[in-house]
């Protein structure tokens, strides 16, 4: 079981909810939902901290909202599992003993 990741504010104990990032080449901070992994430049924030959020003087901010239907499981990604689960089940295509056949082709006078 995963451990619970901290707003990276100091004296901040509350969870992280979104991630911060810097891209300092577009000069643009990108506020998103909390990353899958903690990265070593990206920044976990707590719901107060990542609404409090500001950027740099000159820089935009990006805040990438996660769409709430996309979380849930549809019709199509159970017939998806549908699927995989079958094809994982069939039985393994049977081999042919030896060498495969060769057929000679002669070239078109």
């Amino acid at each position: 079981m995963g451990t619970v990741r901290r707003c990276t504010r100091s004296t901040c104990s509350q969870a992280a909810v979104a991630t911060l990032t810097y891209v300092y080449a577009d000069q643009t901070a990108v506020l998103g939902p909390l990353a899958t992994y903690a990265e070593p430049h990206t920044y976990d924030l707590c719901d107060e901290h990542a609404q409090r959020m500001s950027a740099p003087q000159g820089w935009s901010v990006l805040r990438l909202a996660p769409d709430p239907t996309a979380a849930a499981p549809n019709r199509d990604d159970l017939l998806a599992l549908a699927d995989a689960v079958r094809e994982a089940g069939k039985p393994p295509a049977p081999t042919p003993d030896g060498p495969p056949s060769l057929r000679l082709v002669r070239p078109d006078p």
